[in-house]
Parts: structure tokens; C-alpha cells; sequence
């Protein structure tokens, strides 16, 4: 049996685009896990789908064993910010104390390689921006917290056992598949772009911009958008870095520059040609005024090199896929 890859959170936004790449990229034995709370199973396009959760010691022993899994990309994961504030417990059970049983069943199992997909947020406020992967670790927030213990875990395994890794530091990820086929589906989703095309086509009243008085350039945020697809290509990379004998590494994922807020929504009046619905409203605590990456070590490692670096091409193709979602809606 050839080497399987497990996947888990594989029915989701960013899980369902690497899954995507993997089947394209010819790996036959793909194994996705997902409980579908927040993925779908038709965003599934290559290997076979278990539902179940990522905690569940048995389901991922079993799966592990007979499926011959020798590489696991973790992207199963609670993500959105002000939810960890008000609810923590559930971060801390779903984002941490599951990985800690995924990690176990890894080990116990003989897995080699691990690809975890981690978040940006675990530099909570830089000091310096660009941010390196140097950068102090000062998360301000559950779900940051949450995501660096399980770092903090998969680094420990990896010093006493032969495991290795690779950590991807996500910044702020935006755009859908090109080709239509998959995207952000996730209902009430918070991510600026996905809001930005919903109030565009009427599906939300408005968008909120959260401050206007950072000092940057426009007086909104500014953050590194990358497209869900150079982002997706990275795990590929990361996989094949790995399997070729790679030692474990931690990366940044961005493309080393920022859009403002207001660039943003720009960008989607362009690509929608209409205007939007825009409330401003006082800033949200602990939210940086510019956070981008300095995703050096990612080009220079693997040499990345993006493809979708454009702000113009990660709306238009999130427009394209909420267009498609309002027109199943519909039918």
C-alpha cells in the first residue's frame, strides 16, 4: 500500500484547497478527517472522507494503522478570535487538548511527518513588522494561545522521538480556488474579504471597519493577505520538504507586504462595481496596526513562489465563489 496522508479538517476552507493540490499532485492514498461542523463534504475533491473528530483516539489510531499513514497535515481547528475570548474551554479542548491526542496516535503509530498549521496570532502585538519567525511568541488571545501549545507540543515529541515537522505560521488568508470549484463556505465567517463580498452582494447589510486612526497609511489595519492558493501550495512544498529528508522548521505564510482595510474595499467596489455599505466603528482591542510577515525563510527554504500575489486576483476569485454560493442558494 502506498504511504497515506492524512488530513485532518481536510472538508474545510483551507484543508479542501490543499487536498485539492495533493490529489493534482498525484498522491493516491489521501485520507480526510473532518466532523463537519464547519467543513463540507462536496469541498472534498481527491481521496476518501471519514467524519469524526480529530480527537477521538480510536477513530485516528484506527485510521492511521490501516491507511498506512506515514504524513498528517492538522488544520482541524477552532479559528475565530472573539469566540476563543468569550468561550476559552472550547479553544483550549478543541485546538490544544485534541492535537495533544492526534500527537499521541501519531507517535504511537510510527507517523514521520506532521505539517501543522498554525496562525500568525501567536506574535500577537510585533514590536518590529515585518514579523520574523524570531519574533517574541506574546499571543493575546485563546485561540493564539491555544495554537502555540500545540506547537510547544509537536516541538517536544519531535526532540524525543524521530518525528519532524513543519510549522506554517499563517498570516491573513483570503481568496478562493480559481477554477470555482471549491471556497469559503463557512456561514458568518469573519474574514475580511469573505464579509467584504457577502455585504456586496447583499448578503450582509454592511461591512465595519474596525478603527480609522491607526497611524498607517489610510488610518485602517493594515495585514498581509495571502491567497488561499499560494497558501495551499506551501503545505505541498512543505510535504515534499519533508518526505526528502527535511529537519523540522517553523514559517512564516504571507507575502511580505499589507493592504489596509480600505484597500481592500476598494478592491472589492472595483471588482463588484458597485459601492459598499461602510460603518466605521471604534477599534477592537488587542487588533495591531500592521501585521505582516517576513516570509523570507518560506521563499528561500522551498522556493515559494507565489502566484496569486495580488490583491485584485484574491477578491476577484472570492467575489467569483460567493457569486456561485448565492446562485446555489437561490436555485
Amino acid at each position: 500500500m502506498q504511504d497515506g496522508v492524512l488530513v485532518t479538517g481536510g472538508a474545510g476552507y483551507i484543508g479542501s484547497h490543499v487536498v485539492k493540490q495533493l490529489g493534482k499532485a498525484g498522491y493516491k492514498n489521501i485520507i480526510i478527517l473532518d466532523n463537519l461542523c464547519k467543513g463540507f463534504a462536496e469541498a472534498v475533491t481527491y481521496g476518501e472522507l471519514i467524519i469524526g473528530d480529530t480527537g477521538d483516539k480510536t477513530l485516528v489510531a484506527e485510521l492511521l494503522t490501516k491507511h498506512n499513514i506515514k504524513s498528517v497535515l492538522h488544520f482541524a481547528a477552532h479559528t475565530i478570535v472573539p469566540e476563543s475570548v468569550s468561550d476559552p474551554l472550547k479553544y483550549y479542548g478543541n485546538n490544544t487538548c485534541s492535537t495533544r491526542n492526534l500527537l499521541e496516535c501519531c507517535h504511537a503509530a510510527g507517523v514521520q511527518h506532521f505539517i501543522f498549521s498554525s496562525t500568525a496570532a501567536v506574535y500577537g502585538i510585533p514590536e518590529i513588522v515585518p514579523v520574523t519567525e524570531e519574533a517574541p511568541n506574546q499571543p493575546i488571545n485563546p485561540y493564539g494561545t491555544s495554537k502555540l501549545m500545540s506547537e510547544w507540543m509537536l516541538k517536544d515529541l519531535a526532540s524525543a522521538t524521530d518525528l519532524r515537522y513543519t510549522i506554517l505560521r499563517y498570516f491573513n488568508v483570503a481568496g478562493c480556488d480559481p477554477e470555482g470549484e471549491i471556497g469559503q463556505s463557512t456561514p458568518q465567517a469573519t474574514l475580511l474579504t469573505k464579509v467584504a463580498v457577502e455585504a456586496a452582494l447583499g448578503v450582509r447589510e454592511h461591512v465595519a471597519v474596525f478603527g480609522t486612526d491607526y497611524e498607517t497609511k489610510d488610518g485602517t489595519g493594515v495585514r498581509d493577505y495571502i491567497h488561499v492558493v499560494d497558501l495551499a501550495d506551501a503545505h505541498i512544498k512543505a510535504l515534499m520538504y519533508l518526505k526528502n529528508g527535511g529537519e523540522s522548521v517553523t514559517l512564516n505564510c504571507g507575502y511580505a507586504h499589507g493592504y489596509s482595510v480600505r484597500e481592500v474595499l476598494d478592491a472589492v467596489e472595483k471588482a463588484h462595481g458597485a459601492p459598499l455599505k461602510v460603518i466605521e466603528q471604534p477599534r477592537r482591542a488587542g487588533d495591531p496596526p500592521s501585521l505582516v510577515a517576513d516570509s523570507s525563510k518560506l521563499k528561500t527554504l522551498f522556493n515559494w513562489q507565489p502566484k496569486y500575489d495580488d490583491i485584485d486576483s484574491i477578491v476577484t476569485s472570492a467575489l467569483n465563489w460567493e457569486k456561485k454560493l448565492q446562485e446555489k442558494r437561490n436555485s
